[in-house]
């Protein structure tokens, strides 16, 4: 179990290939990045010339690049990867099948993907099959960043993150955007049963303001009865109304969006 009171599932960020990640979570129906990826893809579509390159923050084995940037679906990925022949490839063979997967789905709006995460065999991998054009393994919550991604951050022009945030504070956030060097919108898919107040503040710091969606989305099902009390009594300790939506056997996220000053939210 997390720090968040939520059933861990560490272990499938630790395996060579995306087969486990999402065998792993497919009983559970997790779907964030299937909500965020027409809010990601339109802000992508909004970024500038020379801003065209979006940073994943805990990108895993890149689930949001390959949406933001390919004819897929997240169904379609759950299919693909739990079906019974990829079961029997090994992971060299599901990789060279995974390049001509996306490469046959890529996007002619196709932006520049950068994917953060602490887990070097996810990133690996989305790097390999095409999904991410840099990866990088920095701890930010524990240091600052590398030069290597200190050097890349400079044309960052949309920072996003689905669910990560959890385990997450301000001192990611600050150590991104200082890196970034100037303020960037954010897009983060948070779970009702974090406080963002902190990561809001940090970002509020650097001039952006921080916009909180009222609509919330399905995150994915509790494992058990013991995580879903936990969760409700975290979304009530925050001051929200559980009913209809944690107490109906759901984790919810809800879209907090933060631009910086001058310039309306993103559409």
């Amino acid at each position: 179990m997390t720090a968040a009171g939520m059933t861990s599932f560490d272990d499938v960020y630790a395996l060579p290939d995306p087969r486990g990640y999402f065998t792993a979570l497919a009983p559970y129906a997790y779907q964030t990045p299937a909500h965020a990826q027409p809010v990601f893809r339109a802000l992508a579509r909004g970024l500038g010339p020379g801003r065209r390159t979006v940073l994943d923050l805990c990108c895993s084995y890149g689930i949001n690049a390959a949406l933001v940037n390919h004819d897929v679906t997240l169904d379609e990925l759950y299919a693909h990867y739990t079906a019974p022949e990829a079961a029997r490839l090994t992971t060299a063979e599901l990789l060279a099948r995974d390049r001509a997967f996306y490469a046959a789905r890529r996007r002619p709006d196709a932006v520049r993907m950068i994917g953060v995460d602490i887990s070097r065999p996810a990133v690996a991998y989305a790097v390999a099959a095409g999904l991410l054009d840099e990866g990088h393994t920095d701890d930010l919550e524990a240091a600052e960043p590398g030069e290597a991604l200190r050097s890349s951050a400079g044309g960052v022009g949309l920072i996003t993150v689905t669910g990560g945030t959890t385990f997450l504070t301000g001192r990611t956030f600050d150590r991104l955007l200082g890196a970034v060097g100037r303020p960037v919108p954010v897009a983060a898919f948070v779970l009702r049963t974090h406080d963002y107040r902190g990561i809001a503040d940090c970002l509020r710091a650097y001039g952006l303001t921080v916009e909180r969606d009222p609509e919330t989305s399905p995150q994915r099902r509790f494992t058990d009865a013991g995580e879903q009390r936990r969760a409700v009594a975290a979304v009530r300790a925050l001051g929200e109304d559980p009913t209809g939506k944690e107490t109906s056997g759901w984790y919810h996220t809800r879209l907090h969006l933060s631009h910086p000053p001058g310039t309306p939210a993103p559409a």
